[in-house]
């Protein structure tokens, strides 16, 4: 049985101008005793940049910045960067983020080596509109007909003869390399994708063409419960145990007392963790309290980082898009949770 203890808020917005809406879905990145949050920050017009945090422990906020850490330089991102993840493969730290341009939000890259300079790279995800993706999903076959059946979505307030771009966001890095290539996760609605490649160079065009016209095979994991009956999308970077890679993700239902956001887990095959090998039939924690019933968006909590403390997991994440809470548990208890429940007897 695992026990998740909610440790309540740990950053709420300021009056300054940058993060005076909310605050909110935090990279998370552990250093010895010191754990970093990037955080979105988000003034009001929801134009959001990312903020810095560093924490002594787990919970003790130890230094906190005036002024944003990482905004907006270009067209692609001009509204808004994002919901940042991030880890460190070798010697190198990778921040994804969404960069939003006012229209559409997609997954960028930001690389460091010190976790204080950070390059921007670019997106990362392919730049193709919706309608080009339904047709190469469509021509697919054997997928989910809800990936291609979202034009509600799309164009319910959007001019109709302009092209909306393709919404994949939720790019979170697998902390290590997997049979010698760069993993990562990505999120079209309804599941999550994932994306192997040995350089990020080889992610053009025509890769993506090619992915898309093999749809099913890159699909990691789809809505199976009425929790993430709506969609699901990857949370925090994976975590790797003796038993599989452990991902806590988000998953969407749609209630009477409307969409509510709640934290789930699973665990993939460590070598190919295109695999799913178990998967909680129920939620990992819900919005349960006032700061997660009530807020910018009602009914959230959207786990993005974490950080390990002994057997104690530590899981960040945004409260109703307005506050950044902390809930943790056992490790152990969790993965053993998980292994009663494996994808072959529940599937």
């Amino acid at each position: 049985m695992i026990e998740v203890k909610k440790e309540g808020i740990i950053l709420k917005k300021t009056h300054f101008e940058f993060e005076n809406e909310g605050v909110l879905n935090p990279a998370v990145m552990r250093e010895g005793d010191s754990v970093h949050l990037f955080y979105r920050a988000v003034r009001k017009g929801n134009h959001s940049s990312i903020g810095y945090c560093r924490l002594d422990g787990p919970l003790t906020v130890a230094e906190r910045w005036s002024k944003p850490f990482m905004v907006p330089e270009f067209d692609y991102e001009s509204h808004g960067v994002e919901d940042a993840r991030i880890v460190k493969i070798d010697d190198q730290f990778y921040m994804t983020y969404t960069a939003y341009d006012g229209t559409n939000a997609r997954g960028a890259l930001a690389t460091s080596k010190d976790l204080k300079h950070f390059k921007k790279q670019g997106m990362v995800v392919p730049l193709i509109t919706y309608a080009e993706f339904v047709f190469l999903a469509e021509s697919a076959g054997r997928v989910n007909e809800n990936y291609y059946r979202n034009h509600k979505f799309y164009y319910q307030k959007a001019d109709p003869e302009k092209k909306i771009m393709l919404w994949d966001k939720n790019v979170v890095f697998f902390p290590r390399k997997i049979s010698g290539n760069l993993v990562f996760l990505h999120r079209i609605r309804p599941g999550i994708q994932i994306v192997s490649v040995n350089s990020m160079q080889e992610l053009t065009k025509e890769y993506w063409e090619k992915y898309f016209l093999n749809l099913q095979e890159h699909i990691a994991l789809d809505p199976v419960y009425p929790h993430e009956s709506c969609y699901i999308g990857s949370g925090c970077p994976p975590i790797e145990t003796e038993h599989g890679w452990l991902l806590i993700y988000h998953g969407v239902e749609e209630t009477h007392h409307g969409i509510v956001y709640s934290a789930c887990a699973a665990l993939l095959d460590l070598d190919d963790p295109s695999k799913e090998l178990a998967r909680l039939p129920h939620v990992l924690f819900s919005p349960e309290y006032e700061w997660e019933l009530h807020g910018e968006v009602n009914n959230v909590v959207f786990p993005t980082g974490t950080a390990l403390f002994g057997n104690s997991l530590f899981i960040y994440y945004g409260a109703a898009d307005t506050h950044i809470a902390c809930a943790s548990l056992k490790l152990s208890e969790l993965v053993a949770e998980l292994l009663t429940y494996t994808a072959k007897d529940e599937r």
